[in-house]
């Protein structure tokens, strides 16, 4: 098997009239938890507490995501394969705190700051899901195989190219956090104003 995929023909089928890349947008949503105090550590602690699970802790905030396809293989005349159309279906999720109860100044102001830094954050990562998804679809588009009339082979070759795509979309996430929640990073600092301020 590995030595066919190997020997697959990708170039566009000639033949076939292929789609520009289709015209989409995600759905994004966002689900809150929450949280409650009347000082920033109260409320950083209430995150600990309620915050979603991330590995063996809790994250302030947590994006995630969920990817349907609807793809056109088209068996050819020469017993080729050629993958014709592929439109997405995403639907980002962002799970966000939302503080509950009453806060007095300035720890109201420090919240709001607090929240909209995380937020971007969050975007962030939706953005970079989004880049994921549109790679996926410029390498589907035009995936052709000869000798594939059941597109048992195109099918093949696009598995091994989106599980690459999806390595590669978890990579850039990991060093985004990386650099944001170090010491002296955007998130790092937004936790500090929160905390030390009230």
């Amino acid at each position: 098997m590995r030595r066919t995929l190997t020997t697959l023909a990708l170039a566009l089928a000639a033949a076939v009239p292929l789609p520009a890349l289709a015209d989409w947008q995600p759905v994004e949503k966002i689900e809150h938890y929450r949280v409650s105090g009347r000082s920033g550590i109260e409320l950083y602690r209430s995150i600990g507490e309620n915050g979603p699970k991330a590995g063996v802790g809790r994250a302030i905030a947590f994006t995630d995501f969920k990817l349907l396809w609807s793809r056109d293989y088209r068996p050819q005349a020469d017993g080729s394969c050629v993958l014709a159309g592929a439109r997405p279906s995403l639907t980002i999720t962002y799970r966000l705190p939302k503080a509950s109860g009453d806060m007095p100044e300035p720890v109201r102001g420090n919240w709001r700051t607090f929240i909209a830094g995380v937020t971007a954050h969050e975007k962030v990562h939706g953005e970079i899901i989004v880049e994921m998804v549109k790679a996926i679809e410029a390498t589907s588009i035009g995936l052709t195989a000869p000798n594939d009339p059941d597109c048992n082979k195109v099918r093949a070759e696009l598995q091994t190219r989106l599980g690459a795509l999806s390595q590669e979309q978890r990579r850039k996430s990991r060093e985004f956090d990386r650099v944001e929640l170090s010491d002296g990073g955007n998130v790092h600092q937004l936790v500090l104003a929160l905390v030390n301020g009230g």
